[in-house]
């Protein structure tokens, strides 16, 4: 068992909620999207909300890990309306950018702590917060110079940029 303080584990079982909270805050912008018919956003954001939920999956293994109790917080609910894919688009940048700073903090309680190994397990994240704002920065770029009335271009550049997966819809198909 590798013991982490208190305040460590308090507030790694809160990044579990934040991570789970952004995965559903990322499904309700995709499915904005998807009402617009812009599927390759739509694809986007369902990426980025399974992303997400693997990031709290990894939160929770460290925890379990770690010999530390789970405890996941109350997850409030996401916002669902939209009044442009802008707007959307920042809502997930300035999100991003809370969570940079949710990571930054829970690598201070580690040093203060002394818990080397769960600084260590951390820097995956600081890395990992690097590329997420960056790439929603651009995003929300792309989304600026494009327009509402131009969305198609934005999708154009996703796939260009191979950041839209393929194969079925989340939830389409399968078996029930």
């Amino acid at each position: 068992m590798l013991a982490s303080s208190d305040a460590l584990t308090q507030k790694l079982n809160q990044q579990v909620g934040n991570e789970m909270g952004a995965s559903m805050q990322y499904i309700s912008i995709a499915a904005y999207f998807d009402g617009e018919s812009l599927t390759g956003l739509a694809r986007f954001f369902y990426a980025q909300a399974e992303e997400e939920r693997d990031h709290a999956m990894r939160f929770v293994r460290y925890i379990v890990d770690s010999g530390a109790g789970l405890h996941i917080p109350d997850i409030p609910a996401p916002r669902g309306v939209f009044n442009s894919a802008e707007e959307a688009v920042a809502m997930a940048l300035d999100w991003e950018k809370e969570v940079t700073g949710q990571i930054y903090e829970l690598v201070s309680v580690a040093r203060k702590d002394g818990n080397l190994l769960a600084e260590r397990f951390l820097d995956w994240f600081v890395n990992e917060q690097y590329e997420e704002v960056t790439t929603m920065g651009e995003l929300l770029d792309v989304v600026r110079r494009a327009g509402e009335d131009n969305l198609l271009a934005v999708e154009e550049h996703l796939a260009r940029e191979g950041k839209v997966p393929s194969g079925p819809m989340p939830g389409a198909g399968g078996e029930g």
